[in-house]
């Protein structure tokens, strides 16, 4: 069978919230992916070569302050990002928009050159020549999330939005800030639901759907859990999409166990979670980008520092970092951030692969006409790495992996790979014992470097439901093993992630 013809379904049957995919990515970075791991470490590589790609409109434009809280997402050949817009002079707090938010739409064909293409669909300041969307909601705050679902019967609802709406004529707060939805056949023209409100404050940035469920994740203060004003990661779930769990659930808390009568005076001094995560869903594994809240012990917002982290979830609810407080696009240094206050980055909803990058989409939380939308790449894929830290048989087996129909090929991920320093990928059964025709010396070889390498052991190439469940066996050879890195492997498709 030809390398294109390969279809199969692929379970790693021990995970969370485990179901088939077309194509399942074992990041090396995730210990629930690698659970057993000698000689080798984990490593992050953070986002590289920030640069400014959406900037603000001119001052008395409708996005005169650019404030993203937004979602990028990718439509055959097309990016297509919605952002957040306002105008008037900015307050106080900068990252706050002064007055009405619109919300706008850009397209870009790479991911750095946008357009923000003539609409026509809402009139603003007597002209409708502009990229404001048919989004007429009085009270709407800038955080939301988009989902695109080609495959949704109702034409109407193949775009789904989750988002913040402010009570008219109150001020904004846990009591006043609700989370509402709405739907779009071209995600330019809403619909809001007659049932909103649909769940009570949420300052959301993650959505995805996953085994038939919707998850919206966003900054909230739990009324269960434990007491105290620091923000966490909670998930609301839906099988719908209008009927929401009733509460959300703690998905990933970094603060301190607060407790006691005066925890207003306590507020933004510790280590929190802003703004959720934002999802990157890869089937069998779905990657957050959070806010790493850095509180000042004195209270001070304007002292708050916020890098971007990553975690990692398998059912969408509950996170874990793969190295905790690890700065995964730090905030330091970020093109034209403001002076006199605590450099803080604020993520969106949205990344992608194209071509031979991983791009990603954000902002700063606070700076002049709102921040703009700046982005940051890998390497495809390259978000990190398993690394031999001991030449002693550094080595790495993988969680169970099995092909349900068809067939799979399995595909490698890896650099720093040459004539010193190689991979042996051999096949396990679940109970570590060698497979023949494809362990020890009939094991498939990878010496060069290479984003999507495949895989050929002495017996073939391809994994068949036959074989049950199997684990991948990756050690780390050569004279210098020290030097290879592995990136990731793909069991499955060889189109499913292209």
């Amino acid at each position: 069978m030809t390398e294109s013809a390969v279809s199969g379904q692929v379970l790693l049957p021990d995970l969370p919230g485990a179901a088939p995919v077309d194509e399942a990515v074992l990041f090396a970075f995730d210990d629930w992916a690698f659970p057993f791991q000698n000689h080798a470490q984990t490593h992050l590589i953070p986002g590289v070569n920030p640069s400014y790609v959406l900037r603000p409109g001119p001052e008395g434009s409708h996005d005169e302050n650019l404030i993203y809280y937004g979602t990028t997402i990718r439509i055959g050949g097309t990016l297509h990002m919605w952002y957040c817009g306002s105008w008037g002079p900015l307050n106080q707090h900068p990252n706050f928009p002064p007055a009405g938010c619109s919300l706008c739409y850009a397209n870009s064909a790479d991911g750095v050159n946008w357009e923000k293409p003539d609409l026509g669909l809402v009139e603003f300041n007597g002209s409708k020549h502009n990229n404001i969307v048919d989004f007429p909601i009085e009270g709407f705050w800038a955080a939301h999330g988009i989902l695109y679902e080609p495959d949704e019967p109702d034409p109407e609802r193949r775009f789904k939005m989750a988002y913040e709406v402010i009570r008219p004529g109150t001020q904004r707060s846990r009591r006043t800030a609700l989370f509402h939805v709405a739907f779009s056949p071209d995600g330019l023209r809403w619909t809001t639901s007659a049932k909103n409100p649909v769940g009570p404050f949420l300052e959301m940035t993650g959505i995805t759907k996953r085994n038939g469920f919707y998850y919206v994740n966003g900054q909230a203060n739990l009324t269960g859990h434990h007491p105290g004003l620091a923000r966490r990661l909670a998930t609301f779930v839906s099988a719908d999409f209008e009927t929401w769990s009733p509460f959300g659930a703690n998905g990933l808390d970094r603060s301190q166990n607060l407790i006691g009568p005066s925890v207003e005076a306590d507020a933004h001094q510790y280590e929190e979670v802003h703004l959720g995560a934002a999802l990157w869903n890869r089937g069998n594994v779905i990657l957050g980008i959070y806010g790493q809240w850095h509180g000042h012990p004195t209270g001070d917002r304007r002292m708050v520092t916020i890098d971007l982290g990553l975690a990692i979830s398998h059912d969408a609810i509950h996170f874990q970092e793969p190295i905790p407080g690890f700065r995964f696009i730090p905030t330091r240094e970020q093109p034209e951030s403001p002076w006199g206050v605590g450099p803080a980055l604020m993520q969106g909803q949205g990344m992608e692969n194209l071509g031979g990058q991983t791009l990603y989409w954000y902002s700063l939380w606070r700076g002049p006409s709102g921040s703009g939308v700046r982005m940051v790449s890998w390497e495809r894929d390259r978000l990190g790495m398993l690394k031999p830290f001991n030449p002693r048989e550094p080595r790495a087996i993988s969680c169970p992996v099995q092909v349900t129909a068809g067939e799979a090929n399995v595909y490698v991920n890896a650099c720093g790979l040459n004539q010193y320093s190689r991979l042996r990928v051999g096949l396990l059964d679940e109970g570590f014992r060698m497979i023949p025709g494809y362990s020890g010396a009939d094991a498939a070889v990878v010496s060069e470097d290479g984003l999507r390498i495949p895989l050929r052991w002495q017996s073939g190439r391809s994994l068949r439901p036959s074989f049950g469940r199997v684990r991948l066996d990756v050690q780390f050879e050569g004279i210098r093993p020290e030097d290879c890195r592995l990136h990731a492997i793909y069991v499955g498709d060889s189109s499913a992630n292209v």
